[in-house]
């Protein structure tokens, strides 16, 4: 890829602080967005998705620190942002829709003027507009009734349709980048795919980028141009989407496949991934934290991992790839 990236994430290391010890939860990890670009990252529950996504939007939590690496979003980097620079990029330039939107929207305001204060402190709308505003957002959101939904409190509201509220929230400003950390839990199969077309077709009649992080790989098959591959706090692999489903390169990468259902095959076709996620808080982690679960393992994954790149922005970091 020769354009600038809009985001660019390289050598991110974050660690925790625990009462049981510090927990290395993301090593080294690289991945970039390009403009107008959705891609998708995909890994078990504990690879490193969502302390990815949070430590790229300031909102970490306290014991948890970055302790190297850059995310340089539209030319700055965000993780020597002061917070008062990050607020000001937060719900302007970059937005997050969340797991849960029950718990995310306060329960005691009603959701337009939830949305009217995101309007208000980032959009440059004044006190008197925002409550139409905050309408025509939930009418672009395709909420019926929008004038009557806009005095409803969060918990008057279907789970979907709080989530249609999160992403109103979100694009109100017109963001350059949203994060979307599992838009869909929780929420049957056909809203599921309502709220994942509608991301899409905001974001690209807005021409926003947008990380989608999710356990779906069907559904990141379906909207997104690049897979990133996490496991244990790495990217063991990043490809364009259809090169990845079709030739996947990392072991782990081949198992997620495997393991994913489809709709032409039985269950009994499904293969499990064996072992579990290795303990990020033990003193010695091996340089390839699949390797206790890798049927390709040698004497080689015990050295530092190499990373094989590609032109087309592809990497795969093993010894032994397929």
């Amino acid at each position: 890829m020769t354009s600038v990236p809009l985001l660019d994430v390289k050598d991110l290391s974050v660690e925790f602080r625990t009462r049981g010890g510090i927990v290395k939860a993301l090593d080294r990890v690289d991945f970039s967005v390009e403009k107008g670009e959705m891609i998708a990252i995909v890994g078990e529950s504990g690879s490193g998705k969502s302390v990815s996504a949070y430590t790229i939007m300031g909102i970490l939590d306290p014991a948890g620190k970055a302790t190297s690496g850059s995310a340089v979003f539209g030319g700055q980097d965000l993780l020597r942002a002061k917070e008062s620079e990050l607020r000001e990029l937060r719900g302007r330039e970059m937005s997050m829709i969340f797991q849960n939107p029950r718990v995310a929207l306060n329960p005691i305001r009603r959701v337009g003027a939830q949305i009217a204060d995101v309007l208000i402190e980032h959009g440059g709308v004044t006190r008197a507009e925002a409550p139409g505003r905050a309408i025509d957002m939930l009418k672009k959101v395709r909420i019926p009734d929008p004038e009557r939904r806009a005095k409803a409190y969060p918990f008057e509201l279907s789970g979907g349709m709080c989530q249609r509220i999160m992403i109103a929230i979100a694009l109100a400003c017109s963001p350059k980048l949203l994060i979307a950390d599992e838009p869909t839990t929780g929420l049957d199969v056909t809203t599921q795919a309502v709220i994942m077309d509608l991301i899409a077709e905001l974001g690209a009649a807005q021409g926003m980028s947008t990380v989608l992080i999710t356990h779906d790989l069907g559904m990141a098959a379906e909207y997104c141009n690049r897979i990133v591959v996490m496991h244990a706090g790495h990217v063991v692999e990043t490809a364009p989407t259809a090169e990845l489903f079709n030739n996947p390169r990392h072991p782990y990468t081949a198992r997620l496949i495997a393991a994913t259902p489809r709709p032409t095959a039985s269950l009994r076709g499904l293969a499990s991934i064996p072992g579990s996620l290795p303990d990020l808080r033990a003193t010695h982690i091996p340089p390839c934290r699949y390797s206790l679960r890798c049927e390709r393992k040698t004497p080689d994954c015990d050295k530092p991992l190499p990373v094989h790149r590609q032109k087309d922005g592809a990497l795969v970091a093993c010894w032994n790839p397929l």
